[in-house]
């Protein structure tokens, strides 16, 4: 049964259009809103095991920005990488190909959304054995950077350490089993709903119902195994921290006062590593700022903009 979005009405008055670019060996997929005349074109990048779905609430609430959205590789309507791997250095690579691929023009700024709050961290920094030599000095060079969710300090030490350690378990698990059993339990849907149960904080049931309706919709959107695999394995073994003293770009931090992967208290830390950063705490929301409260996020990435 499909379960109607809070944001469809506002969504369906934002023009989209679609392409698809090929970069690293595979076909990236992405997806163009708004006004393609605009001044400030925003670059998103998405979390881990979501598509470009997980990010339409925050562009439904931003009218008259240019938002190009593409599905990470491996993930959603995007193929994997054939001459990289799908970890932290892999896709900062594939990120700078992109920008320069669609070559939105006018004022850049690079949004992303929990794991690809790491990716967009990592492809700005750069770093020791990522890409060519010419990659790294031709860099990228945003007007500004937005992180919404930010994974701010190691998955292991969050509030909910205990649940990252069983995610370690589960995927190790997938990795061990024969190919058809490890693929069937990383789409198990009892699995994607506890997590999807443990992330949201909302108590309204409606927007409870849609969340987990869009999670069992596009969690398990990845082409195959070894993709979801390796990504996981770069969502634990970095975070922002590592990069945020190298990134020299305006950057916001969008935070939620009842993260369990990243507590508050971390952001503010986070905040202070960056050269110029700034951060806005929304409260009641974990780590689902997208799906639970994209109004407010879209009112920080506004006030930020100008």
């Amino acid at each position: 049964m499909t379960v109607s979005s809070p944001y469809a009405a506002a969504l369906d008055r934002v023009p989209v259009r679609t392409g698809e670019v090929r970069l690293l060996g595979g076909t990236t997929r992405f997806w163009d809103y708004g006004d393609p005349a605009s001044d400030t074109v925003l670059v998103l990048v998405h979390g881990f095991r979501g598509d470009h779905h997980g990010l339409e609430p925050v562009v439904a609430q931003l009218p008259g920005l240019r938002l190009i959205s593409p599905d990470l590789p491996g993930f959603g309507e995007s193929t994997p990488l054939t001459v990289a791997a799908h970890d932290i250095d892999g896709y900062s690579r594939w990120l700078r190909a992109f920008v320069a691929a669609v070559d939105p023009g006018g004022r850049l700024v690079l949004l992303g959304h929990s794991f690809g709050s790491i990716v967009v961290a990592a492809a700005l920094a750069g770093g020791p054995g990522e890409g060519t030599d010419a990659e790294r000095a031709d860099g990228l060079h945003p007007d500004s950077v937005i992180l919404v969710n930010p994974i701010g300090q190691p998955a292991l030490r969050g509030p909910r350490g205990v649940l990252t350690r069983l995610a370690i378990f589960y995927y190790w698990l997938a990795a061990a089993l024969p190919e058809r059993l490890g693929f069937a339990l990383l789409r198990n849907r009892l699995i994607v709903r506890v997590m999807s149960e443990a992330m949201a904080k909302t108590r309204d049931k409606r927007l409870r119902r849609w969340i987990h309706d869009q999670h069992d919709r596009y969690f398990s959107a990845f082409s195959d195994r070894r993709v979801v695999l390796e990504a996981f394995r770069a969502s634990v073994a970095h975070d922002v921290s590592e990069y945020a003293a190298r990134i020299p770009e305006h950057t916001l931090l969008v935070a939620a006062e009842k993260d369990d992967i990243t507590p508050i208290a971390a952001e503010y830390r986070l905040q202070r590593l960056f050269p110029d950063a700034e951060i806005v705490a929304i409260p009641e929301v974990g780590h689902l700022i997208h799906y639970e409260t994209p109004a407010a996020a879209a009112q920080a990435v506004q006030a930020f903009l100008k």
